[in-house]
């Protein structure tokens, strides 16, 4: 079985993406499949989710052996987004065979890539003052069962038809249920209930996906080596500055996916960057203002 070098460069730099920002995985490998490698969409997801079922489990016992899981907020979720994700794949059948499934997966990808990007520009603002919240015990933390399970049913849903969403739209819904989380323990529950998801899906891909053994080995071996350089560097990269580049990625690949014309794209892309960079201003000014009249009271004492 050959080797896709070039598709496996391309898993490289993206899994590197993945290992700094601890998201973007579907959201990356997806779409780079579908766009510069004419990988179908179907056999995109199918073998995308085939992979991550490899990799997940390895970020999951780090995360259990650090003590940043809420097993039974866990439970709750995967109660809902196991099941949601195997009859995903039945749910992009249902519009049909052929190109007509392909064209569904295609824009559905399309329309979970926007939702990822919110997610990120939520997940930043949300957690701007995460620094300065007190840590919370991940035993106190009350779960609240009925809509923890509707989050893991819409999240399993999403991930079974498009790949996209383990690792942002669910952490994100996560955070504004349990906004006494913190960024660890948000990462660590949603990443070891993304273990038993991603798995129900891509069994359910195996089955009745188009899975392409091929496709996948090529995926893991640039994967694998470029999600540990990624971990590595994060100690020390601009987490801020990878995660605006991120989602102008995200919302470029959605817009080109759901059929967005080179010059509509251009000036979307544009306008976020530039609203994004004066947003980003602001709120660093903002903070540096604050920093300022801090020092300025511990003056006075």
């Amino acid at each position: 079985m050959a080797i896709d070098i070039p598709l496996a460069a391309g898993s490289f730099i993206v899994a590197i993406i993945v290992g700094l920002t601890g998201m973007g995985g579907g959201a990356l490998m997806t779409p780079m499949m579908l766009l510069f490698f004419n990988v179908p969409p179907l056999a995109a997801v199918s073998s995308d989710l085939v992979a991550s079922a490899v990799m997940k489990p390895v970020g999951g016992v780090v995360h259990m052996r650090r003590g940043t899981v809420n097993l039974r907020l866990v439970g709750w979720l995967c109660a809902g987004s196991v099941p949601a994700a195997f009859c995903g794949v039945f749910a992009a059948r249902a519009f049909g065979d052929g190109e007509q499934v392909q064209e569904v997966v295609k824009y559905a990808l399309g329309v979970a890539l926007l939702l990822a990007v919110v997610g990120l520009v939520t997940k930043a603002w949300m957690s701007r003052d995460d620094q300065g919240k007190a840590s919370a015990e991940l035993s106190s933390i009350v779960v609240r069962p009925i809509p923890t399970l509707l989050v893991g049913t819409v999240g399993g849903l999403v991930v079974g038809i498009s790949s996209v969403g383990s690792g942002s739209l669910i952490i994100v819904a996560l955070l504004a249920l349990y906004p006494a989380l913190k960024a660890n323990q948000l990462v660590g529950t949603d990443l070891v209930q993304a273990v038993p998801l991603v798995a129900s899906a891509a069994l359910g891909h195996l089955l009745f996906g188009d899975f392409q053994l091929s496709i996948t080995t090529s995926l893991l071996v640039g994967s694998i080596p470029g999600v540990y350089i990624g971990a590595r560097i994060s100690a020390w990269a601009p987490g801020g500055v990878i995660r605006a580049l991120l989602a102008v990625v995200l919302l470029a690949s959605a817009l080109k996916l759901l059929g967005v014309g080179n010059t509509a794209l251009l000036w979307s892309v544009g306008g976020m960057s530039v609203v994004g960079a004066v947003a980003w201003s602001l709120l660093r000014n903002r903070g540096g203002a604050q920093v300022g009249v801090m020092r300025e009271a511990g003056k006075g004492l």
